[in-house]
């Protein structure tokens, strides 16, 4: 795969081998999750292997245990037709840069993969069926391979870019709002930082009070420039380390180590038609990335930034985002509180009460033309990506992604793009 989102079909598995793995779909439509879950617990008895992971999502009938289930039934259902699988390939390849994960590492996943599969199936998993799906696995991982490779080339060919884990240091802490913070983060060797795709996701090796290491993504809530990033965290009480360790124990001049910016949810770099953000909570984050960028390189384009918080005690960021508007012509915000606070009141401190509906955004949007990029909760993207395909915009049109484990998603009425798995 050369391009974003495009499979090279000059190859395939061999027509024995395509004919099994179709022929596993009933098996995997039932125990899809159980293989995923041996598949995992198997790969985490070498600590090397578990350290490449986010473990926010493996817990106990955890997220991605679902997703991975979900997208191995996805390859074996399409394994005829691999270009209907470029976003999820594009996605995956974007997660193993951010994870640094090597082409050393496909093997143990092979391995566990195929005595998951005969663990939960016995005697169904025949030899021969385990040697097609060994032959499948392979050959989707070369696609992976060859595509992760590219986007490393990429990546280091460009000024201020790098491979693997780099040290950036905390600059500033900023507080944006009762639960979120932003974080402004320097590289600690003085140099030079790759200018990232406005809407991407940097992953951070983040070390805990007992001394171990998580990994965790977070958007990058600035626009593309040479000298740092930011994220804006929101700090979640229930969360297993990454926003507690930026709350509560990161401060300025703390280290931290970094991958280069990845991930296939992006502004395109010369947008040709009016752009809405609809955004959801933290889910602002990217989005403010988005309206950094248009408001600096693009003053022709017609933008509307849209966005739903619970209150102003929650809503982080809205001075920034109404400067940025108030300095570009064709750019409109729009808020709105689903639970406003008691010194709250719409036209005041937002814009509406309630939440944000398609039939609004029909009502005050370019909404025949636009391209729609949304991103929040996992319930915000349910409630509007398929209210905007029975609504009659194409699905080229929209684009999204959430924020919180993936499970679930792949049912057909959530599905128009592919989604990341970002904390």
């Amino acid at each position: 795969m050369s391009k974003k989102g495009r499979i090279s079909c000059h190859a395939s598995c061999p027509p024995e081998t395509i004919e099994l793995v179709k022929q596993s779909v009933p098996a995997l439509e039932a125990h899809g999750s159980d293989i995923t879950k041996a598949m995992y617990a198997r790969l985490f008895r070498d600590e090397h292997i578990k350290s490449l992971f986010n473990h926010a999502n493996q817990g106990e009938g955890g997220s991605q245990v679902h997703a991975l289930a979900a997208a191995i039934l996805g390859y074996a259902k399409n394994i005829e037709n691999l270009s209907a699988l470029g976003p999820v390939i594009e996605r995956i390849a974007h997660k193993h840069i951010g994870y640094h994960i090597l082409p050393e590492h496909y093997p143990y996943v092979a391995e566990a993969l195929l005595a998951a599969i005969q663990d939960i199936l016995g005697d169904a998993a025949t030899p021969a069926l385990l040697n097609a799906w060994g032959e499948a696995y392979w050959f989707l991982a070369d696609i992976l391979k060859e595509r992760e490779s590219d986007l490393r080339a990429d990546i280091e060919s460009r000024s201020g870019g790098w491979n693997g884990w780099r040290r950036f240091t905390i600059a500033e802490k900023i507080r944006e709002s009762d639960v979120v913070t932003s974080f402004i983060l320097r590289p600690s060797d003085g140099g030079r930082v790759i200018r990232h795709r406005p809407g991407q996701y940097l992953t951070f090796r983040l070390p805990l009070s007992d001394r171990s290491l998580v990994k965790r993504n977070y958007s990058i809530s600035c626009g593309p420039n040479d000298e740092y990033y930011r994220i804006s965290v929101k700090r979640e009480a229930a969360g297993q380390g990454g926003s507690l360790y930026f709350h509560d124990h990161a401060n300025v001049g703390s280290e931290i180590e970094v991958t280069p910016p990845a991930g296939d949810f992006f502004l395109p770099e010369e947008p040709n038609a009016p752009v809405v953000l609809v955004s959801g909570g933290v889910g602002l984050t990217p989005m403010v990335s988005m309206l950094e960028a248009i408001a600096k390189d693009y003053p022709d384009l017609e933008a509307h930034f849209i966005h739903g918080a619970l209150n102003s005690n929650t809503h982080a960021m809205d001075k920034h985002v109404r400067s940025l508007a108030s300095a570009h012509d064709r750019v409109t915000v729009k808020t709105f509180y689903s639970n406003p606070a008691a010194n709250d009141a719409a036209g005041l401190s937002h814009d509406h009460d309630g939440f944000i509906t398609v039939d609004w955004l029909r009502s005050q949007t370019p909404f025949e033309t636009s391209h729609f990029y949304l991103c929040g909760p996992k319930s915000f993207l349910r409630a509007l990506v398929p209210a905007l395909s029975k609504a009659g915009v194409s699905p080229d049109r929209v684009h999204f992604e959430f924020f919180g484990p993936a499970d679930g998603c792949s049912s057909p009425d959530i599905s128009m793009q592919s989604l990341s798995q970002r904390r």
